[in-house]
């Protein structure tokens, strides 16, 4: 769910209650220094970082970005380093102390189960990030958006402490060229431990072809699946065949990208449902079709657990409780590539005006794509950044229409977005289309709700206790 939209305090009321709770691991980094510069009014970081078993890092970073009493809402957030091959040890150390701090307070106070998600086009955090997480003894690990095979057997090399390489994605590579990032677990030193708890890994896909390829051709294979279907939020599998649009601009799904469930369940790998299946009565039918369960996502996106600015949360329901609210899967708008659901809401980045208005930047790098430079070098581009820059990197012009910092865009909506000379960062909101059914979540007379309206109203109709994720 975005930046932290899924964050500890979601994930933990989840899990608290026996369910799989799940972190959004994307940006934990540059989300860890905006908390600290806000000032922390809860006190959950300080009791992260004092659990944290290095403390001279812990140390470090709480005198670096800690504001007491949190920064002045005019004033701008400290810029932080961005990631390259190469990322600096600072860096490093940065990355994995948010993994930890999130994992560690989405477990506090109960034995529930709790993962994080990743994004496979997100690469260069992602061992780093991983190590963090397991620092902090999280269960499962989640990623989509890309083909995740180098994942388990990166799991297997940090739960024993050895160091690992991820090979990276390059545009414009040669056959015979192979980039990688490297990282060693005794970069950070006096951790007091000498092996580490190895997560489940499960691959977000949506289709068996991709299934089949990760149980047979990964070594050693994925754990299970989230099956995930064109109507979830976030970032979609473009469509098979290649994108057609419709008659509004969204790209046609047709039977092609209807994944077999009877074939993955012939795989033996445990499996959930996502994409709408967060609805009552359809545990019970995920249940039937072999599945261990549902992933719910939207719903909780907008409960009062989740990390969601609350004003932009409950502006969305008015929308929805008014029947006012559409999502439209955007092809354009993520410098991925990937269709990107947004939901319509005045003010944010779902308005041409807004998005027009907004001066081009690319401060924070995450979505950047890399790039085989002419000296044989990796370069960083994107989409999103200034046209000019884009195309003195080798990009093609028509590929910056319509894109959308998604980076900047995530943190204003959970209320950390960057503040520069006056202009305030705009939101986007990306939900799955379900979001148009979140009133049922409602109490009569209440204009908001939480996870335990949630987790009642999907679970009274299958009479079961089990089989949630979020």
């Amino acid at each position: 769910m975005g930046v932290a939209v899924s964050h500890w305090k979601l994930a933990n009321a989840v899990a608290s209650r026996g369910h799989l709770g799940v972190v959004s691991g994307t940006a934990l980094d540059l989300v860890m220094t905006r908390r600290l510069q806000m000032g922390d009014p809860d006190g959950s970081m300080r009791r992260a970082f004092a659990a944290f078993p290095n403390a001279e890092i812990a140390a470090r970073f709480w005198d670096r970005y800690y504001v007491e009493g949190g920064k002045a809402p005019n004033k701008p957030f400290k810029s932080k380093p961005i990631y390259t091959t190469t990322p600096s040890q600072t860096l490093i150390e940065m990355t994995v102390l948010a993994n930890f701090a999130e994992v560690f307070l989405a477990k506090e106070g109960h034995d529930g189960p709790v993962g994080i998600n990743l994004l496979e086009k997100v690469q260069l955090p992602t061992v780093p990030s991983l190590f963090g997480a397991m620092l902090a003894g999280v269960d499962y690990v989640l990623m989509g958006a890309g083909i995740p095979r180098q994942i388990p057997a990166i799991l297997d090399h940090l739960a024993a402490l050895e160091p690992v390489e991820l090979k990276l994605d390059v545009a414009g590579a040669e056959a015979s060229e192979e980039f990688v990032t490297k990282f060693n677990p005794a970069a950070i030193p006096n951790l007091g431990v000498t092996s580490l708890k190895r997560p489940q890994f499960l691959a977000i896909i949506s289709s068996n072809a991709l299934a089949t390829t990760l149980v047979r051709k990964c070594t050693p294979p994925v754990d299970g699946f989230v099956i995930e279907g064109s109507r979830a939020g976030g970032h979609n599998a473009p469509p098979r065949g290649g994108i057609h649009l419709d008659e509004v601009g969204e790209p046609i799904y047709g039977p092609r990208d209807e994944p077999d469930l009877a074939a993955i369940k012939e795989l033996g790998k445990p499996f959930w449902l996502a994409g709408s299946w967060g609805a009552p009565g359809r545990l019970h039918e995920a249940l039937d079709h072999g599945a261990e369960g549902i992933q719910v996502g939207t719903a909780f996106a907008f409960c009062n657990e989740s990390g969601m600015e609350p004003g932009l949360r409950k502006r969305v329901i008015q929308q929805v409780l008014a029947g006012a609210t559409t999502v439209k899967t955007d092809v354009l708008a993520s410098p991925t590539g990937f269709p990107f659901k947004v939901v319509s809401v005045e003010g944010t980045l779902s308005e041409s005006r807004i998005a027009d208005e907004r001066e081009r930047i690319c401060d924070l790098g995450y979505l950047r794509q890399l790039y085989r430079k002419a000296d044989g070098t990796v370069g960083y581009r994107c989409p999103g950044e200034p046209v000019e820059d884009f195309v003195e990197k080798g990009g093609q012009e028509e590929e910056t229409v319509g894109r959308k910092c998604i980076c900047n865009a995530l943190t204003t909506t959970i209320g950390i977005g960057q503040t520069r000379k006056g202009y305030h960062e705009p939101a986007i909101v990306t939900a799955g289309n379900d979001v148009v059914n979140i009133a049922q979540f409602l109490p009569e007379g209440a204009d908001s709700y939480s996870v335990d309206d949630v987790l009642a109203r999907l679970l009274e109709p299958a009479k079961q206790a089990a089989g949630l994720a979020h």
